[in-house]
């Protein structure tokens, strides 16, 4: 069997597999913190919480409905878009102007009740969710067998994430976007409607993570606990990638994805903490991050 530094090349491919699926939830779930941070300057806290709802929702319109796969995920981000829009308009719009501190403090209570309301009804065991027929199988790569849908998972999530990103940073409406963090009155001035595009913004963030939910229904079972469990992780990967960066977010969080997964092979021990590390390291040399900008 060949081994690369001592380690079978199966194990090897197989941990990357893993991480670079990781690095891709990562990475999608990072971009919306970063498109709410960045452009409106809310930590949300909730983004977890919506994350499953995205899942949750797929789960309802596949097992009520007879929805499948695919138009869940074109359905299931809309709706948690239009839940994001409304809390963004009763409550969070009035927090505008105080401290990042109190929209942080909404946003982790409103959390709190998404998660106790649905582990109320459903519990915390999960639900299962069918594979898609399209994605049944594996591809053989000579080293290792692919999963059709992780294959899927990555190369979506890349679509994604590159999409977000030249809308944000190379199109007129990010300009529009960016222009109104710096100075709304300006923006208003040329006739933007800035509340109403903040307001969308945020519901485009908080599509993002429900896309990402019904991404991960097929692999994770969707139960009420998945967002937090991967809420404290992805606050990590902004955190290094720098608060508000889009290509921060893309980039490191395939990149920790990654890193994570060569550390379950070569030191398991540090596989859980070792995000953590280097935002401790990061924060210390680069407290805005990699990739962002002092504020």
């Amino acid at each position: 069997m060949t081994e690369i530094f001592g380690v079978p090349v199966q194990a090897l491919f197989g941990q990357l597999l893993i991480g670079l699926i990781n690095g891709a939830f990562y990475a999608m779930m990072s971009l919306g913190l970063a498109v709410i941070f960045g452009l409106l300057n809310i930590i949300n806290f909730t983004h977890g919480a919506q994350y499953m709802m995205g899942a949750f929702c797929a789960f309802f319109l596949l097992e009520l409905a007879g929805i499948g796969y695919w138009w869940s995920l074109l359905i299931a981000p809309i709706v948690v878009g239009i839940t994001g829009i409304i809390v963004e308009r009763t409550m969070l719009s009035r927090l505008y102007k105080l401290d990042h501190l109190y929209g942080l403090l909404l946003t982790f209570g409103l959390a709190l009740i998404v998660q106790g309301l649905f582990t109320n009804y459903y519990g915390s065991s999960g639900q299962p969710y069918r594979l898609p027929d399209e994605f049944a199988g594996t591809f053989n790569l000579g080293f290792m067998f692919l999963p059709k849908y992780r294959a899927w998972v990555i190369v979506a999530s890349l679509l994604v994430c590159l999409g977000t990103w030249y809308l944000t940073e190379r199109t007129r409406l990010g300009s529009y976007l960016r222009a109104a963090t710096e100075n709304a009155t300006v923006v208003q001035a040329f006739g933007i409607n800035v509340p109403r595009m903040v307001t969308l913004t945020y519901g485009f963030g908080v599509g993002l993570a429900a896309f990402a939910g019904v991404m991960a229904a097929p692999i994770y079972q969707v139960n009420p606990q998945m967002g937090a469990n991967l809420i404290i992780v992805v606050f990590a990967v902004v955190v290094i990638g720098g608060m508000g960066s889009i290509l921060g977010a893309i980039v490191t969080g395939f990149g920790l994805g990654i890193i994570e997964g060569l550390t379950k092979v070569f030191y398991p021990e540090a596989s859980n903490t070792v995000i953590f590390v280097i935002m401790v390291i990061v924060l210390l040399i680069k407290p805005a991050g990699l990739f962002g900008q002092e504020r």
